[in-house]
């Protein structure tokens, strides 16, 4: 399995970040795609729609957001298909856009992925 690592989208790329996957729904604002120097777009990897604007980046909503991510992600079978295909990376960086770095999906993306 390769090596998991999360980053923020608006963080310099390094050539040791491997596979760069954005992994929001929405594309960045403010940044071009030459910029954001991304291998893959993965919408599906991101939570539903309905979930993303109910948590509305509320840290006090992060619990329950976690346990309802957890379940879309299990429910989906998108990161089984997603690791299938990528299983000879080295490295994986799931890229992202929010602001808070202890209140994102990407943890929770991290957390699954890393229990197949």
């Amino acid at each position: 399995m390769p090596e998991i690592a999360i980053k923020r989208v608006y963080e310099e790329s390094s050539p040791y970040d491997g596979y760069r996957v954005l992994v929001d729904r929405l594309w960045p604002r403010g940044i071009s795609k030459e910029a954001a120097q991304i291998d893959e777009w993965n919408k599906d990897l991101a939570p539903s729609t309905e979930l993303r604007k109910w948590f509305g980046h509320d840290p006090a909503r992060w619990d329950e957001f976690s346990a309802k991510y957890m379940q879309e992600l299990k429910a989906n079978g998108f990161g089984n298909e997603f690791l299938q295909r990528l299983g000879k990376e080295e490295k994986i960086t799931l890229v992202y856009a929010a602001k808070d770095p202890k209140h994102c999906h990407p943890l929770v993306l991290h957390e699954y992925l890393i229990s197949l």
